[in-house]
């Protein structure tokens, strides 16, 4: 028997990410190769027209599974019966805002997107935030949308997490497939807390070592690797003179479809997800942590060891994160 097919919605969809991530979504990265879906692609009034144009495209392109797509500047419209909701649309920062300018813009804008997914989304739809800040922009549409389960919030810090990967595969000229399990830890910007000390690679005789071991360099990877993850999204502005977009919207369909689909056996991931105390990270923040999902649901990864060093960047991270929650509740009085 056919698959119903899944409504997806994508906010944002007529700007760089939404025209990667949008193809990807169709041709079955996301959910599987035998799961249909249909595509909602929200945008600001302004970008209506380049946002019919990517519609053109994507019925150009014929994909058997893509059995619909929505188009809309209407938000209502846009998140009405979506099972996941990929929050793509933000206010950018420009040259001489202040972070507090920002930060209202983007108050308002998920304000009135999670009303309308509290009233018109379909029951238990995942939400996952792209648009920066967005472990703050995330942590914001779960106060305005009370009915939506905590669990079902989550905000993007898998691109992060693949970076990390990657760096360790260029390092080691190891297949990035055969490293996993380094962690993510706090918020996506520049102080999150790329992590190691778990992380493993699998050696063509099947054995498993630590990164840690094989790299045999604690001061590269308590240094430049951290670095190089934490800044990286600047080093492609500054080749490309455009943000990520390819690897943020391949980053977002990695996160849903494990959220979905389950991580593999011995494997966790990096999500921004509500914290319950954790690793003493203070409850009521989107938090990245390690995590390990399964049927729909995600787990945070319990009783890892966090050393000195360790504690010292979760804890720095988790009061950025705080001071960013005060100036986002200050820009609501």
């Amino acid at each position: 028997m056919a698959q119903e097919p899944v409504r997806v919605l994508v906010t944002g969809a007529a700007g760089q990410i939404g025209y990667a991530l949008v193809p990807m979504i169709a041709r079955g990265v996301l959910l599987g190769p035998n799961q249909p879906v249909i595509l909602h692609m929200l945008d600001i009034p302004p970008a209506a027209e380049s946002l019919n144009g990517v519609k053109m495209e994507l019925v150009d392109a014929a994909f058997p599974l893509l059995k619909g797509v929505v188009a809309t500047t209407d938000v209502v419209e846009a998140c009405t019966g979506v099972s996941i909701a990929i929050m793509v649309g933000g206010f950018p920062r420009k040259e001489g805002m202040e972070r507090k300018d920002v930060m209202s813009k983007n108050v308002s804008i998920y304000k009135a997107q999670a009303s309308a997914l509290e009233k018109h989304a379909a029951a238990n739809c995942k939400v996952l935030v792209v648009a920066n800040p967005a472990n703050t922009n995330a942590l914001i549409l779960k106060e305005f949308a009370p009915s939506i389960p905590e669990k079902n919030i989550s905000c993007l810090t898998r691109l992060d997490h693949n970076r990390a990967l990657g760096q360790i595969s260029e390092r080691l000229n190891v297949q990035v497939s055969d490293v996993k399990n380094v962690i993510i830890w706090g918020n996506h910007s520049s102080t999150q807390y790329p992590d190691v000390n778990h992380a493993t690679v699998k050696l063509p005789s099947g054995e498993e070592k630590s990164v840690r071991e094989l790299v045999a360099d604690d001061e590269w990877l308590n240094g430049e690797f951290i670095s190089t993850v934490q800044q990286r999204g600047a080093a492609i502005i500054k080749a490309r003179k455009l943000s990520s977009a390819l690897s943020a919207a391949s980053a977002a369909c990695d996160h849903i479809r494990d959220w979905v689909l389950g991580t593999p056996e011995g494997t966790w991931v990096s999500m921004g997800v509500y914290s319950d105390g954790s690793y003493n990270v203070p409850a009521g923040l989107i938090y990245s942590f390690p995590v390990t999902c399964r049927n729909g649901e995600w787990s945070i990864v319990q009783g890892l060891s966090v050393d000195e060093f360790s504690r010292k960047k979760l804890d720095l991270t988790a009061e950025e994160l705080t001071e960013e929650k005060a100036l986002a509740y200050s820009c609501l009085s």
